[in-house]
């Protein structure tokens, strides 16, 4: 994959590009503290998929401007939507508030920061709801039903499946790309 430093300002970030020339791209954001390769993986299988791929390799100082100014530079004027733990996180603030720039979105880890977790206080009560065809992937620290709280604060198609692990994107690959890709086929 090709390793870009993208300036925003007086920010910048690297970010990892990898297969075909596509109209389709997903941009995957990873968990606080990832190696810069845990996306590799399922980078190779969306490649095979036929679909291009942009990995933030950090999520340090990164918000939805700069994100969006990702994208820019790029020239990517919409994208599927990916992260786990952290970046799931920033996904879905994205997605609740950039109608129009995503068309998918698939979060691992972390239910609709307005839905109560497990402790029945929700994260962030004022987040918009996702416009958004979404694919909730439950782990060990997101149980199957604290992930289905997140229904009511999607307004599109929602799915919800499990996975028995701590961290998707290096635990269960195989898994996350096909939520990915399922979620970004316009069948």
């Amino acid at each position: 994959m090709e390793s870009r430093r993208i300036a925003v300002e007086d920010r910048e970030w690297t970010v990892r590009i990898g297969g075909p020339s596509s109209r389709h791209t997903v941009l995957l954001l990873p968990d606080a503290g990832d190696p810069v390769d845990v996306y590799d993986r399922v980078c190779e299988r969306l490649h095979t998929s036929d679909l291009r791929t942009i990995v933030i390799e950090a999520l340090d100082d990164l918000d939805r401007e700069g994100v969006h100014a990702i994208l820019d530079e790029l020239g990517v004027p919409w994208a599927n939507l990916a992260g786990v733990g952290a970046g799931a996180d920033l996904a879905w603030q994205l997605g609740a508030r950039g109608f129009g720039r995503f068309i998918g979105l698939v979060v691992a880890g972390r239910a609709h920061p307005a839905a109560p977790g497990t402790d029945g206080a929700a994260p962030d009560p004022s987040c918009p709801p996702v416009e958004l065809p979404t694919t909730v992937i439950g782990t060990k620290r997101l149980p199957r039903a604290a992930a289905e709280a997140s229904a009511r604060h999607v307004f599109g198609e929602f799915r919800v499946t499990q996975v028995d692990v701590d961290h998707v994107a290096a635990e269960a690959g195989q898994e996350l790309a096909t939520e990915i890709v399922l979620r970004s086929g316009l069948w």
